[in-house]
């Protein structure tokens, strides 16, 4: 899903650009003074745990790639705020270090995989939980159904920001995108629900954490 340099024109690049600094802004002036003792720790494995799991990268027709996100994830553990902190330090380390997404583009791809994914992955997984409140299955599906959700918005929105600028026609790029990360989604979904499982037999403080 990371957009590399030149597959965007400049009104489009400047747009998402204008977006996730306003965003990312926001964010750092939310979180100030307000991440404690235990969430700056799990901030750094989640933000080391999702660096490794996006380097894992499928071909998809029609202008880019494919690969697991994990937005939807730091959400629910940490909050959206701070789950959008973790996605965009993890996308300026893969395109100033790895080379993996444009610097031109960065402002779409922490718009997609950054603002979307996260908010997206949220505010869906509270929904789930809330209409399943008090079944045993609300987190896990909870889990499945905002990792699923947060991926394939984020991959059409990504398609569009291609559309916009001339790179591949929306009746392709927007197939090709919504249709591998609907089965990317899949994956996306149950290795979100399968941490939280994980994470509440084992170290059910960390999900207790205040979500900023």
């Amino acid at each position: 899903m990371h957009i590399p340099d030149g597959f965007l024109n400049a009104a489009t690049a400047a747009g998402t650009y204008v977006i996730s600094a306003g965003g990312v802004g926001y964010g750092l002036r939310r979180l100030a003074g307000k991440l404690g003792e235990k969430q700056i720790p799990t901030l750094g494995v989640m933000a080391a745990f999702i660096f490794a799991a996006q380097m894992l990268n499928f071909p998809v027709a029609g202008g880019t790639s494919g690969h697991l996100v994990g937005g939807a994830l730091a959400a629910i553990l940490l909050g959206p705020w701070t789950g959008l902190l973790v996605m965009t330090c993890v996308l300026l380390v893969q395109a100033i270090v790895f080379q993996d997404g444009g610097i031109t583009a960065l402002g779409a791809n922490v718009l997609n995989m950054g603002i979307i994914s996260v908010f997206v992955g949220y505010y869906v997984y509270r929904l789930v939980s809330e209409l399943l409140k008090g079944k045993r299955l609300a987190e896990p599906v909870g889990g499945f159904v905002s990792g699923w959700t947060s991926i394939v918005v984020a991959a059409v929105a990504c398609a569009v920001e291609l559309a916009l600028s001339g790179t591949s026609p929306l009746g392709v790029a927007l197939p090709a995108m919504a249709g591998m990360h609907a089965l990317i989604g899949i994956g996306e979904g149950l290795i979100t629900a399968l941490v939280l499982g994980f994470l509440r037999a084992t170290r059910p403080d960390l999900l207790a954490l205040e979500k900023i």
